[in-house]
């Protein structure tokens, strides 16, 4: 019973992770739209915004390669909590 206590916890810190890494990502989602519409309104028939530009308006935006580098981390923690898992069933099962 403890040790399923502990799995949902584990569980539950994965998924508060998983939660705040996609509300990022919505944010920043959020900005490159208003800015693609700003730029639509202006009447500018070049749409590309440079990531510069946008981190320079919204300096909480993360790039890409921050974006890559957390969900990288979370992979990780991840399979490392499943292979905890499967070590703990292996101990109970003996």
């Amino acid at each position: 019973m403890l040790s399923r206590l502990q799995e949902l916890r584990k569980e539950e810190e994965t998924l508060l992770r998983v939660k705040a890494a996609l509300h990022d990502q919505l944010n920043r989602l959020k900005v490159e739209e208003l800015a693609l519409q700003s730029m639509i309104s202006a009447g500018e028939g070049d749409v590309t915004v440079s990531s510069a530009a946008v981190m320079e308006e919204h300096p909480n935006m993360d790039n890409e390669d921050a974006i890559n580098q957390t969900e990288l981390q979370l992979q990780m923690h991840t399979s490392q909590a499943e292979e905890e898992e499967e070590e703990e069933e292996e101990e109970s099962d003996s």
